[in-house]
């Protein structure tokens, strides 16, 4: 009786250490609060990726920059010290210069423009060039919102922001509005953007509108500029180590949860995005619409896109891109 009970309890743990070897962690950083809908709809993937791979992926999720900003995370791919990140083109296109075309200012026209290029063949192209280059994946893009600027002194016009200290983050794209604009730009991190507005280190800076909710940017600023000199996404990728290993089952898995929790975020992205404006308006802010085709041709008069190592020849695919359709 003692020896069979013995060979129980042998069986036993051999099948939960077995199961315990077969459960794969992974681990899934970006930076952003734990309040918005990528960190959020980055959570659910995690767990709905474990539930249709029964269990075989243990996915974490680490945000608010806890494994580092965004170049660190960006790095991590390669370094093999996260498997999965939520991260902008405009950071990807430092290994692949091609794929940050998308943040030249004023390419995209709205919203509905973007997400028509995320199923467009130049987007398949560009996407491509990245993962020939990397080996890392992109699965799925996240609309991010209209970038806009917020401040402490009144902008009505792009002659308005020379000599204005903004933060901008430290991507070539991102600055070059606000430089050809005559502003003196800093690239402070993100999580420090808060306290460097408050002590007066920067007097303005530059996010979509639920970034400046999320963030409480509008505490400690009195404008909002309508600028809406980029209309940003983030990719979600998967490094090159673990998309080796994946079946192509799994791939399918890691593919479709990522983008049904894109389409999800992007949704309640652009639902908060229309209740901003009056939000804002209500906490005292001034909002200010500026004429954007100034800002736009100030930018195409003073920096050229070669500058960035963008192509022009993909930039113009993009503007031939009809918004609802892929074509």
């Amino acid at each position: 009786m003692k020896l069979s009970r013995l060979l129980l309890a042998s069986v036993a743990l051999a099948l939960s250490l077995g199961a315990a070897q077969a459960q794969t962690k992974l681990k899934w950083a970006h930076v952003y609060e734990t309040s918005e809908p990528f960190h959020t709809e980055s959570v659910w993937a995690a767990q709905e990726i474990g539930k249709r791979t029964n269990g075989r992926y243990q996915i974490d999720v680490f945000p608010a920059s806890q494994l580092g900003k965004e170049t660190d995370i960006n790095q991590g791919l390669a370094l093999g010290t996260v498997d999965m990140i939520i991260s902008g083109s405009s950071f990807a296109a430092r290994s692949f210069a091609p794929i940050g075309v998308t943040y030249y200012p004023y390419t995209f026209r709205d919203a509905a423009h973007l997400l028509a290029y995320t199923k467009s063949d130049v987007f398949k192209e560009l996407a491509q060039g990245y993962a020939d280059k990397t080996g890392h994946q992109i699965l799925a893009v996240t609309y991010y919102g209209v970038r806009h600027t917020s401040s402490n002194k009144p902008i009505k016009s792009c002659a308005d922001m020379k000599g204005l200290k903004i933060r901008v983050p430290d991507v070539p794209a991102y600055l070059a509005m606000p430089r050809a604009c005559g502003a003196n730009t800093s690239p402070i991190a993100f999580a420090e953007v808060y306290l460097a507005l408050q002590n007066g280190t920067v007097e303005a800076q530059e996010n979509p509108l639920t970034t400046i909710e999320a963030k409480k940017f509008y505490e400690v600023q009195k404008h909002i500029v309508l600028t809406g000199h980029i209309v940003d996404h983030l990719n979600t990728v998967v490094a090159a180590g673990l998309w080796k290993k994946l079946s192509e089952a799994d791939r399918e898995i890691f593919t479709e949860v990522a983008r049904e929790a894109a389409a999800r975020a992007t949704a309640k992205i652009q639902a908060r995005e229309k209740e901003l404006v009056d939000f804002f308006r209500q906490k005292g802010l001034t909002v200010t619409e500026v004429n954007r085709d100034e800002f736009r041709n100030t930018v195409m008069k003073n920096v050229a896109f070669e500058t960035f190592g963008y192509r022009k020849a993909d930039w113009e695919k993009i503007q031939a891109v009809k918004s609802g359709s892929g074509s």
